[in-house]
């Protein structure tokens, strides 16, 4: 008996296949083949191709952003949890970079494609830190100058940039990329703190 077709199922034949082909050359059929189905049948599940592209491609931010939401959520003081989640989020987009460059070339040409996907994991990442930055407001453990969470968050993010940005990949192989990732995060650390 055949597995049922469901959109996870589909997603991850679509991964599989854009790792094979490439964003230039995989097709709707390619998946379809993969999956032993019709190119119809992926259609009712995904309307378009772009629409399929679409998913695939929040399918892989959202694993970077349900991973860091448990840092988060966590118990502990907020400097703790900013430190981890800062040090989460780089290590998750290296591994992406690392792990599976075909993946993370073809989701770099994607989320070229589907700037409105990024945007909403851009401002998912933002809010998370925002949460934490609040936590340690209220925890009395983040004092700095900055009022306002939701702009002390923008500005933790953009500091962050060269760490989490697939523009910088390259740099993240680098052997300094290590300390100067641990020279941002203490300054920050210590700039909310101070």
């Amino acid at each position: 008996m055949a597995e049922a077709l469901t959109p996870e199922r589909i997603l991850e034949a679509t991964e599989e296949v854009l790792r094979r082909y490439g964003p230039a050359k995989a097709t709707v059929v390619d998946v379809a083949r993969a999956l032993g189905v019709s190119h119809g049948t992926v259609y009712r599940h995904f309307r378009t191709k772009s629409a399929l592209r679409e998913a695939v491609t929040k399918r892989w931010l959202d694993r970077t952003t349900e991973r860091l939401e448990e840092l988060v959520a966590g118990e502990g003081p907020a400097e703790e949890r900013l430190s981890d989640w800062l040090t989460g989020l780089f290590t998750a987009k290296r591994h992406k970079a690392g792990d599976d460059p075909e993946l993370f070339a073809t989701y770099t040409v994607l989320t070229g494609e589907h700037s409105e996907v990024v945007d909403q994991h851009i401002t998912e990442l933002e809010s998370q830190l925002a949460r934490i930055i609040e936590d340690g407001r209220d925890q009395g453990t983040f004092t700095g100058p900055a009022t306002d969470a939701d702009a002390t968050a923008r500005a933790v993010f953009q500091a962050t940039a060269r760490f989490h940005d697939p523009s910088y990949a390259l740099e993240w192989s680098r052997p300094a990329v290590d300390s100067d990732f641990e020279a941002v995060r203490t300054l920050i650390l210590r700039g909310l703190t101070a």
